[in-house]
């Protein structure tokens, strides 16, 4: 099962999958981003829920 193109790799520099695509590029820029802010709203979200029922303003 020796589907690669590549026969050797003396020689080779780097290899970049979508180097070649900047739209995929902006768009795993764009989707990493999001799970980021994400994660912050939520994680700040349930925070704020976990101090009131502490408090007791339930």
């Amino acid at each position: 099962m020796d589907s690669s193109p590549i026969t050797t790799w003396e020689g080779a520099g780097a290899y970049f999958t979508f180097a070649d695509m900047p739209g995929v590029l902006y768009l795993i820029l764009a989707l990493a981003a999001i799970a980021c802010f994400g994660t912050i709203v939520m994680a700040a979200k349930h925070e704020t829920e976990a101090f009131k029922k502490i408090a007791g303003k339930d």
